[in-house]
């Protein structure tokens, strides 16, 4: 034995070859935290005179290495710049001491390598894989980028053009993609893994394979003309600039930091990866992407917990077919669990079937799944027109059309035809769970499970706890989100839940605007320059306007604070029967496209409309509407906090992210209010209190504020 740590130990196999393993005590994974990287220097020193004759870096663990320990060094990006600078340039040595190694070195890859774990693998000589292999740099989602090394030597090892596109899109990359591009060199199967490494070193050793000439591509700059370096980085910048978008820095950075250092040596290029990496560390995007990574381990963690007490789902039926319907019955078999469609009319169920099979066909396409798979998914979609098979069924989502009475007539037969324990969820966007609740004889079997459209490509799922469901109804239907792919987020009942509830102030807000004078086009482009994917009258559109005003009506009942006492342009739309998207005019125009999407265009008749519900205009300023849009929204999430209709300031963030689209770079409506300092935002919402209890901040606001404290502690 040369070393035995902690996280790490070396042994000596018969071959004479060091085996550096990583197998970090009380962890599932290994990753690089503080005792990791001290360990690994101390292994590394040791190596530098031990007699062997090459040295594997390889894992006891199903994973290689997943990456740093964010816990552990984002606390750091507080620290001063020089602080971080020299974190970087200590582990950086240790880096470099395993690539300057007097001997030959390989990893072999067993799993996910990523972030750290994979700057490491780089750093040897050679690196080999199995065929499950992933291996990456996922730094600019968290607004940062490698700082180990990995801009530094990707480039040398499998060139410009992929390095760029690796980097600048964090992708994670298949073994396959990853031996043909050259990050790794050969693909064995797991059992012949360290043997092919001892096999490589031998091959070192006796000459065949010079790991010398590869140590020396990766000190030196990147071979390449000025017109080479000129087209592959200036290329580059224009398609991750435009992909990445404004408010996303560090893709462009790494292309910028890569294209610096590519006609540097290893030290110079290292210093300029430092820089950069530095400069990423301390802004408030990557602060905020950091967090949003951490809540999404609080979100994993919270729905762990609950599948403790989650009966299994073997069978799972949908009431509705449709759109709605047929993406919930794809979701759920392509996640493994058979599912029966029903439909009271054939239209839904052929409409539904092919939907789920217009999704399957994209995943074959995509050569994200092959057709006997397509066909065995499509085959545990049962269609029928009647409720047999039902009683077999674990759990049934109800998503039939938005209507209280109607709802609460087919839960009631529904109840009656399947057995005592099946857990019945409703799909209703706005609806009281404790109302619908109130037409079953076993509400405690009954909650909410609010999908978001397009069901395929919306993360986030509600799921609503009734006053009588139980804690074993709430865990499974947590369990059924989770097995279909999504995120659960456990919320409590009141109308419009957590994210309607938080949208429509959003939307009173715009239509407020809009009546005191604004343009809704300076609107939309003042949002979407804020952050949001689409400004709120397109969005108005997408989710349609008949959809807007049933959930206005539900939601000012509820809360009378959400009555507009006025018409607005949303309610005339609706009178016209201009209903967005889904008929092609709104407060745009819609044509499709080449590939049948819809196209938005402007409406030449909407500045009548607006006019009749606009007593005057008036000129706006990009931040007073911004300041009256999400003041009103950021109040809502407070609210929902203070209501407890979620426990934490997280859920309500990412409740946003997940479920609206909500900019993630600012890390959720109370991360935003917390970057505004919760005293400056009371201070801004004070300007537009006249307005009513919508842009009212409430006194738990006012005393968090005066205090100094933020809803992220």
């Amino acid at each position: 034995m040369i070393y035995s740590g902690k996280a790490l130990s070396v042994d000596v196999l018969p071959s004479g070859v060091a085996n550096l393993v990583f197998d970090l005590e009380d962890s599932s994974v290994n990753k690089f935290n503080q005792q990791t990287l001290r360990e690994l220097q101390e292994a590394v020193a040791a190596l530098q005179d031990a007699k062997v004759s090459g040295v594997i870096f390889s894992s006891a663990k199903p994973a290689f290495i997943v990456g740093a320990d964010i816990t552990e060094f984002t606390a750091m990006f507080s620290d001063s710049e020089e602080s971080i600078l020299g974190w970087l340039q200590e582990g950086n040595k240790i880096f470099s001491d395993i690539e300057d190694l007097p001997i030959p070195t390989v990893s072999a890859i067993n799993g996910v390598a990523l972030g750290g774990g994979f700057e490491l693998a780089v750093s040897t000589d050679y690196r080999i894989g199995t065929a499950k292999a992933v291996v990456g740099f996922p730094e600019v989602k968290l607004g940062i980028l490698p700082g180990f090394g990995g801009t530094v030597r990707l480039p040398r090892l499998i060139g410009a053009d992929n390095a760029n596109q690796w980097i600048s899109s964090g992708s994670h990359v298949r073994a396959d993609q990853a031996l043909n591009e050259g990050a790794l060199d050969a693909i064995v199967d797991e059992e012949k893994l360290i043997a092919a490494c001892e096999d490589f070193i031998a091959q070192c050793n006796a000459g065949k394979l010079d790991h010398n000439k590869v140590r020396a591509a990766k000190n030196s700059p990147l071979g390449l003309t000025p017109i080479e370096l000129n087209v592959a980085f200036e290329t580059a910048k224009a398609m991750v600039a435009a992909q990445a978008g404004p408010h996303y820095p560090a893709p462009i950075t790494a292309v910028l930091v890569m294209q610096e250092a590519s006609t540097a040596d290893r030290a110079g290029a290292l210093e300029i990866e430092h820089k950069g990496f530095v400069k990423l560390a301390k802004t408030e995007v990557a602060a905020n992407l950091v967090q949003m990574f951490l809540n999404d381990q609080f979100l994993a963690g919270a729905a762990k917990k609950q599948l403790a007490n989650a009966k299994e789902v073997r069978t799972a039926g949908v009431l509705g077919a449709g759109i709605m319907g047929g993406g919930i019955a794809y979701q759920s078999s392509l996640k493994g669990t058979p599912i029966i469609m029903k439909d009271i009319a054939q239209e839904g169920i052929d409409l539904g079937m092919a939907e789920a099979r217009k999704l399957l066909e994209k995943r074959v396409a995509r050569g994200r799944l092959d057709t006997g798979k397509m066909i065995s998914v499509l085959s545990d979609i049962t269609p029928t027109l009647d409720y047999d098979g039902f009683e077999n069924a674990d759990i049934i989502v109800e998503a039939i059309v938005e209507n209280t009475g109607i709802k609460q007539s087919v839960l009631a037969e529904l109840e009656s035809l399947v057995s005592d324990d099946t857990i019945i969820a409703s799909n209703t966007s706005t609806i009281s769970i404790d109302e619908l609740a109130t037409a079953l004889k076993r509400p405690e079997n009954f909650c909410g499970m609010h999908f978001f459209n397009p069901v395929p490509v919306m993360p986030l799922v509600e799921v609503i706890r009734g006053e009588k469901s139980s804690a074993a109804t709430i865990a499974t239907t947590v369990a059924y989100a989770k097995k279909m792919g999504k995120t659960p987020i456990v919320v409590n009942n009141c109308p419009g839940f957590l994210v309607n509830r938080i949208l429509f102030p959003y939307f009173g807000a715009f239509s407020r605007l809009i009546h005191d004078g604004a343009d809704f086009n300076q609107i939309d482009k003042a949002m979407e320059r804020f952050g949001w994917p689409m400004g709120p009258a397109y969005l108005l559109d997408v989710v349609g306007v008949d959809t807007a005003v049933h959930c206005q009506d539900v939601m000012a009942n509820g809360f009378p604070r959400m009555n507009l006492d006025f018409d607005s342009a949303i309610d005339k739309l609706y009178q016209q029967k201009d209903l967005g998207q889904k008929t092609g005019k709104g407060f745009y125009l819609y044509e499709k496209d080449k590939r049948g999407k819809p196209k938005k265009l402007p409406n030449p008749e909407i500045e009548a409309l607006i006019s009749s519900v606009q007593p005057s205009s008036r000129e706006f300023t990009d931040e007073e509407i911004v300041e009256r849009m999400m003041v009103a929204m950021c109040i809502e999430t407070a609210r929902c906090v203070e209501d407890n209709i979620v426990g934490t300031a997280i859920e309500a963030d990412m409740g946003l992210i997940l479920g609206l689209g909500f900019p993630a770079f600012r890390g959720g409506a109370l991360r935003y209010v917390d970057s505004l300092g919760v005293s400056n935002f009371c201070q801004i919402a004070e300007k537009y209190s006249e307005m009513g209890e919508l842009y009212t901040p409430t006194e738990t606001m006012i005393e968090k504020g005066a205090a100094g404290e933020t809803y992220y502690g």
